[in-house]
């Protein structure tokens, strides 16, 4: 299993000392993380908004113009799912970690042992946790669970994204869709991305899934099809 590690903090060298020890961490429990970094909430806030593909934020509390405990703020308001962990030198904030549901906080220097708890009590959290997205269709924010999802296809400069009872007109493209959806989906073609957990078979030209629909496969992908499809059902 893959997670999205954001790592906020306006100093590199606790940023790469975080993710140092966050990679021994992933390599001791089997799983993935990816990284990415930023160096202030301004910055973190930009790209969130833009893909919300993240899991749990590293976030320092003291940093310039807007600090950690105001970014916490801002994200409460919009999406109540992502897992926030403080770093901090002072231990006067502890008690506004909590106003904004922290997972946890940490002193700096953050020590290994202190770490890895907080990150089994994250893998603990995310696998109860079903995970979900939210797009913007027309004037409104639909949030949508992965299990809820087939498959989007290209139309013009939108995607159509297939669900389970409806059908989604979004304006962005398939690159986006497909960044956007992350691990557990597959892009068979130029024009689709499908749900791995949907599809039933692989033939040498289509993808058929479970609702009866044909999704067409893109020359020289069968086998990365199946590949995809082997190791998407090896972490079931």
């Amino acid at each position: 299993m893959t997670y999205r590690i954001a790592l906020c903090d306006d100093e590199p060298a606790q940023r790469e000392y975080l993710e140092k020890k966050l990679s021994l961490f992933a390599q001791a429990r089997r799983v993935q993380f990816d990284f990415a970094h930023f160096s202030s909430a301004e910055a973190f806030l930009f790209c969130f908004r833009e893909n919300r593909n993240i899991d749990l934020l590293f976030l320092d509390i003291e940093m310039a113009e807007m600090n950690g405990i105001e970014l916490a703020k801002e994200l409460r308001k919009e999406q109540d799912a992502l897992q926030i962990v403080f770093i901090t030198g002072y231990p006067d904030y502890v008690g506004q970690g909590y106003d904004v549901e922290a997972l946890h906080y940490l002193l700096k220097p953050v020590s290994t042992e202190k770490l890895f708890e907080v990150c089994d009590r994250f893998l603990k959290t995310a696998e109860e946790q079903p995970r979900f997205y939210l797009f913007p269709a027309g004037k409104e924010v639909v949030r949508l669970y992965e299990k809820e999802i087939l498959y989007g296809e290209s139309e013009g400069h939108y995607v159509i994204l297939h669900t389970k009872t409806e059908e989604l007109k979004l304006r962005m493209t398939v690159p986006e869709l497909e960044k956007r959806l992350g691990e557990g989906f597959f892009r068979p073609s130029r024009s689709f991305v499908v749900n791995l957990r949907y599809v039933t078979r692989i033939a040498k030209t289509e993808m058929l899934l479970e609702n009866g629909a044909s999704v067409p496969l893109g020359k020289g992908l069968f086998d990365e099809a199946n590949r995809a499809l082997i190791a998407f059902l090896r972490e079931l």
